[in-house]
């Protein structure tokens, strides 16, 4: 058991650096097809099965410094390497941003969370959008081939503390039939609020909604820590959930706990240098804010709460003009 600590947290060091160790010789020698097409990027599949098994992305480190889900992600599959022949679906892992992991920021230049589309402004020099080029390219690739059908979990932790310190986005793509399924699986994996967001965005989990018709989710757990010092016990629902997920190819839920479902109904845009949240930088994601109050300040433009009381997620005025500064959400009958 000692050894096995020990592999894991040597594990969790080289998942950081985009390292997949010895896992690609332990799938490849018990007969999957293994592919690295990029550095940090992890293919693998079952020859003999094409086609008729689930395919599951599972992506993490795509903001660098949330480092929690990277360190679960690694003990998963180092159990999993010992015993190759139990992965049941196409599997393909994803280190988004290894080089502000390595810096233990955020990001390097831009946020990559923010590029995953075609049609994106990014700057050409930007690191993170030639890494975001090759992840999609990567994700094309996989999700390309016919499977039974196409899961993605992105896995992050939030800047934020939380009045729900685990929960998730499910993006408009997604259909009503994976809706469903996902909101059920991600209640048997320990989240408690979920958020149903109806307007596109060019997040890592939208883009392969909307590109792949995958169920996608962007999964929220906890707060951005420092590697190795994260308390994963506080992530054992949601790797108990993956381990049963990729194991055997089914995506029924662990347990029946349906979670809070709210909707969003106000995206707070960032329009200019004037832009002022009436926010503290300690308010905490979903925080409930009264109806008609104030919420941002952008020059003579405000935002205000609408008629019902609506709950606040992700407020970060230091975001770049033309970003996202936040998400007002109600709770949903649905």
């Amino acid at each position: 058991m000692k050894r096995h600590a020990i592999d894991a947290a040597e594990a969790a060091r080289a998942l950081a650096e985009a390292d997949f160790t010895d896992i690609p010789d332990r799938f490849g020698r018990a007969g999957f097809d293994v592919r690295l097409p990029a550095r940090g990027i992890l293919q693998i599949t079952s020859p003999a099965q094409r086609g008729k098994r689930l395919s599951v992305l599972l992506s993490v480190g795509v903001h660098g410094d949330e480092t929690a889900p990277i360190e679960m992600l690694a003990y998963l599959l180092t159990a999993l390497a010992r015993v190759p022949h139990a992965l049941a679906v196409d599997l393909m892992v994803v280190v988004g941003n290894p080089d502000a992991i390595r810096q233990g920021r955020r990001f390097v230049d831009v946020d990559m969370n923010r590029l995953f589309s075609s049609a994106r402004k990014a700057p050409l020099q930007a690191a993170e959008a030639a890494r975001a080029d090759l992840i999609m390219s990567a994700t094309a690739a996989f999700f390309s081939a016919p499977a039974t059908a196409k899961w993605h979990l992105d896995l992050h932790t939030a800047i934020r503390r939380s009045h729900y310190p685990k929960f998730a986005i499910i993006p408009e793509a997604t259909g009503a039939a994976g809706k469903a399924a996902m909101l059920a699986w991600l209640g048997g994996a320990g989240i408690a609020a979920v958020i149903l967001n109806p307007k596109p965005a060019s997040t890592y989990s939208a883009y392969t909604a909307h590109e792949f018709g995958a169920v996608s989710c962007t999964a929220e757990l906890g707060q951005a820590g420092v590697l190795g010092r994260n308390d994963l016990h506080q992530l054992a629902d949601m790797q108990a959930a993956i381990d049963a997920l990729i194991r055997s190819g089914v995506t029924q839920p662990l347990h029946l706990h349906a979670p809070h479902v709210f909707q969003v109904v106000q995206e707070i845009i960032k329009r200019s240098d004037a832009f002022q949240m009436e926010l503290d930088r300690a308010t905490q994601n979903f925080t409930a804010l009264a109806p008609e109050a104030l919420i941002a300040r952008d020059g003579a433009s405000m935002y205000r709460v609408g008629p019902v009381t609506e709950y606040v997620v992700f407020p970060n005025p230091d975001v770049h003009i033309g970003q996202r500064a936040g998400l007002m959400v109600v709770l949903s009958e649905k």
